[in-house]
C-alpha cells in the first residue's frame, strides 16, 4: 500500500497513553541525537490537557500510531505548538497532524500560533514554512537561546 493509499486520521487522545508516551519518547531520542537536547523539559503534558489545550495522535485505518503533535497556551489568543512528530518513512502525518491543530486551536479561539525548532532541524524549518509559518522574533523561554528558530502564524478563529 502506498502512503497516498494510507488513511490518516487525526483525534484528540490521553497524552499518558502507550502509543502517546511512545511516540513523544521517539521524538526526544531523535532531537538528542541531533541537538544534545531531547526536549522534556520544555513540554508539560498537563498543559495539554486542559481546554485550551490538545494532544493529537495520528493513525492509521488499523490503528497503528504515525503521529503526534500538542499545543498550549502561550498567551491571550496565542497558542504554541508542541511536540510534532511523524514517524520515519510516513507521508503526509506531519501536514495532517498540524491541519487538526490548526483547527482545533481555531476552535478554541486562538488567533495565532507559535512554534520553536532548532536552527539546525532545516527539515522542520521548510516544512513549516510550506504550511505558512513566518519567521518571528524568539519568545518565552527561547528569547536567549541563540538556536531557537521561531515561527508565527495567524489562523481563523472559528465561529460557531
Amino acid at each position: 500500500m502506498t502512503p497516498s493509499e494510507t488513511a490518516i486520521l487525526v483525534r484528540r487522545e490521553d497524552p499518558w497513553s502507550l502509543d502517546a508516551r511512545a511516540l513523544l519518547d521517539e521524538l526526544s531520542a531523535m532531537l538528542a541525537i541531533f541537538s544534545g537536547d531531547g526536549g522534556q523539559s520544555r513540554f508539560c503534558l498537563e498543559d495539554v490537557c486542559s481546554a485550551r489545550g490538545g494532544f493529537l495522535v495520528a493513525r492509521t485505518a488499523q490503528g497503528f500510531a504515525l503521529g503526534c503533535g500538542a499545543f498550549r497556551r502561550f498567551d491571550y489568543g496565542v497558542a504554541e505548538i508542541k511536540r510534532l512528530y511523524s514517524r520515519p518513512d510516513t507521508c503526509g502525518v506531519g501536514k495532517a497532524i498540524l491541519t487538526q491543530l490548526e483547527a482545533d486551536a481555531a476552535a478554541v479561539g486562538y488567533h495565532t500560533l507559535l512554534l520553536e525548532t532548532r536552527v539546525f532541524n532545516r527539515r522542520a524549518i521548510a516544512f513549516y514554512q510550506r504550511n505558512g509559518f513566518r519567521p518571528t522574533g524568539r519568545y518565552g523561554i527561547y528569547a536567549n537561546q541563540p538556536d531557537a528558530s521561531c515561527f508565527a502564524k495567524t489562523i481563523a478563529v472559528r465561529t460557531e
